[in-house]
Order: C-alpha cells, then structure tokens, then sequence
C-alpha cells in the first residue's frame, strides 16, 4: 500500500531535476489528459486520468508502489494537494512545485498581484466570484467549466471591467485576451483559463503589507459607523452612527457577499459595508442620495454600484443579495426584500405601529424576527455635557428560518 505520492507542478517549462527523477520511478501516473502525455511518463506506469481527486486519492492509497500526481501550476495554491492531504487516504506527500497559474496570467499580463484578490469559480460558487469582482479593484479568477468569462462577464451587468483572459497557460496554444467586459459574452473561450478583472478604485500604489486588500482599507478614519465629528458628512434622519453600527452589526457583511442598501440616504451604511470586503448596490430615488452615496465610496476608495429608483418595484432587476439594509419604505418594502430570500434582513422603524407591521412582514416571509428598541443620546463635552441630540428608534431583523446560522 502506497505511504507516500509526489505531486509535481507543470507550467509548461521543462521539468526540473527533482521531477525527473521522481517521475522516472514512478509506477503510478495521475494527471490530465496533457499531463499523461509528456514523454517522461514511463512507458509501463499505470495511467490515471484525473476526474474526480478523491477517486483518484482512493486508487492511490491502494497502489502498491510509487505514485506521482501531476497538475498545473503549483498544486498547493487550490490544487490537489488539500485532498491528498485528506487524514482518510493515510498519504505522505511530498510536493515538487511549478508556478501557478495566477502568477503566470499576472506575468503576461506585466501587473504586481500582490494586491489581487484571488478567488475560485465553479458553477456553486460563481455568484460569490461575481460579488468580489464588484468589489474589488484587480481580481483573479480561476474558472471552470460553466463558471468562465462568459458567465462572469453576464453576472457583471451594469459594472464596467477589463478582463485580461488567459486560455491555456504554458501550453502551445496559449494565448491571453484583453477585452472589456461588454464584449466577452461575444467570443468561445478554452478552458484551463484564468481570468483577471480590473476596474474601479485604483489599487495602493507602492505596494502594501497584506496580500489582497486590508479590510477597510484605505484607513482615511479608523472604525465603521463613524460620528460626522470624525470626519464625515451629516446624516439624516434614521441614519445615526449608532443605528448604522448595530445595523452593520447584524447584517455583518463579508467578502463574497451582495449587499442591498435600500434608501441610501448619506451613503454612511454602504461604504461602511463596500469597506469589509462585501459588494455593495446602494439605491434610492433621490438622485441627491445616489451622488452622495459615489462620494462617500470615493473618500474610502471602495467601489459600489449606485441605482436610482423606486423601491420595491427597481427591485426586480438587481441580482440575488445576501443580505439586505431597509432605510425607508416600510413593510411593502421588506415584504418585496423577503421574496428574494436574502439571508438577514434589517430595517427600523420610528413607531411600535410600524415596527409590528414590518416584524409581521419578516415573520410571514419566512424569517425568525428579532427587535430592539435603542435610545441614544449625543453629549457635547465642550459645553458642560449637554445633551445635543436625542434618537429614539426600533430597529428589526430578520435571519432566513431555512438558512443555517
């Protein structure tokens, strides 16, 4: 029973010393179809053609003998090397590593990745591939079949990006593409490819400390929620730092995620959102709203998607959201939100009347209801501590009844 496989990463280059001889005293091959092909598989190896890695793992265990699984690009940067690794197959492996394929796509293209976000799509995944390139200035994504450029570019409507397509790295028939992301939809693409969006916010010029970005950069004010003393513009009414801050709080939107922000107001709640990684389609019918909402994400360098119209009717074209901030419209509002089944739900009211008539809206829609009542009330202690603003206000939630915690 095999103890032991070596994993070796191509990239199309000649391999290395170490692969060689490793693959020369190999009795087990697994790999692709291109991989199986190479001229230095021996001849009476037994051939796997990897489909399925767990199968593969599984045939593995059992060979008596010297196993190599080949894979492109490095096999440890989301490649076979994490099932291998699996407790279940008993397997030590060791790892003989090429460049991945990320890496490769930024050097044709001639771009620093370090401030890429790099993400993965396959058909379960694609909508949350989609998000993060709504959000982020230079993604890259490694596709799959039904989850490619075109799929991207078609789930991107309405967001404009450059994609750099790169089909087929390291072999002969490479070849990397830059189109914009209105004329994707138009060409057949071959797979392996990996794709890099770009648009938007530019990225941190001379480079920066973390790979990808740093949540809620760029640190122009440290915190979320911030008061109008710290930096930021005055809110209207229902809008508090207080309020925004829980609200946040029980949306707690994240990378990958979709975020509605119905009745934008200021804008405060969906940059705070856009700044921990989440992508964010602010609306309102007040074209006031929707300017001050593009300058808000202009102060923190985040991107965001602004509609202007009325809800719940401009509802119906925007793609599927995970989570949803209500800032005005009622229960006609929240009753539209339910339907498209977001995981939370979070809106206030002003009234107990109100409140009830949103609560029986969440709760017939399927959704375990929460409700608070907050006071706070704004000090001024340059003048004696004096009370300067008072607000009262319900604010509700509502967690998905089908959806695991």
């Amino acid at each position: 029973m095999a103890d032991r496989v070596t994993v070796i990463g191509w990239d199309g280059s000649p391999l290395t010393a170490a692969a060689r001889s490793a693959l020369s005293a190999a009795t087990l091959v697994a790999g692709a179809a291109h991989h199986l092909a190479l001229p230095e598989v021996p001849a009476g190896a037994e051939r796997i053609r990897l489909g399925s890695v767990d199968l593969a793992a599984r045939r593995i265990a059992g060979h008596r003998g010297s196993p190599v699984v080949l894979a492109d690009g490095d096999p440890g940067f989301f490649g076979v090397v994490r099932t291998l690794r699996a407790p279940q197959y008993g397997l030590e492996v060791e790892v003989v590593p090429a460049v991945s394929s990320v890496a490769t796509a930024f050097a044709r293209a001639g771009m620093p990745w370090d401030d890429a976000q790099v993400v993965v799509a396959h058909q379960r995944t694609l909508r949350r591939a989609v998000n993060v390139c709504r959000a982020h200035a230079k993604v890259a994504v490694l596709t799959s079949p039904g989850a490619g450029p075109v799929e991207l570019a078609l789930l991107l409507d309405g967001v404009h990006r450059t994609f750099v397509i790169c089909e087929e790295l390291g072999t002969e028939r490479e070849q990397v593409t830059v189109l914009t992301s209105d004329k994707v939809a138009d060409h057949s693409w071959r797979d392996p490819n990996v794709v890099i969006v770009i648009g938007g916010a530019a990225s941190v010029s001379g480079g920066g400390w973390v790979a990808g970005r740093e949540p809620g950069y760029p640190p122009a004010a440290r915190g979320w929620a911030l008061t109008p003393e710290q930096g930021r513009h005055p809110v209207g009414e229902g809008e508090s730092a207080q309020l925004r801050a829980a609200q946040l709080a029980r949306t707690g939107p994240r990378l990958g995620d979709l975020v509605w922000d119905i009745g934008c107001g200021s804008g405060e709640f969906a940059a705070d959102a856009a700044r921990f990684g989440a992508a964010v389609i602010a609306v309102d019918d007040d074209p006031a709203a929707c300017i001050r909402t593009d300058a808000a994400a202009r102060r923190y360098g985040v991107q965001l998607q602004t509609v202007r119209g009325r809800a719940p009717h401009v509802l119906e074209r925007l793609p599927e959201p995970d989570v949803v901030r209500i800032g005005g419209g009622g229960a006609p509002v929240v009753t539209a939100c339910a339907d498209r089944r977001p995981e939370r739900i979070v809106t206030h009211a002003s009234t107990r009347d109100e409140a009830e008539a949103i609560g029986a809206a969440l709760a017939d829609g399927g959704y375990t209801v929460s409700c608070s009542l907050l006071q706070s009330v704004e000090l001024d202690p340059a003048d004696a501590w004096a009370e300067r603003e008072r607000a009262v206000v319900f604010l509700l939630s509502g967690h998905r009844r089908d959806h695991a915690p």
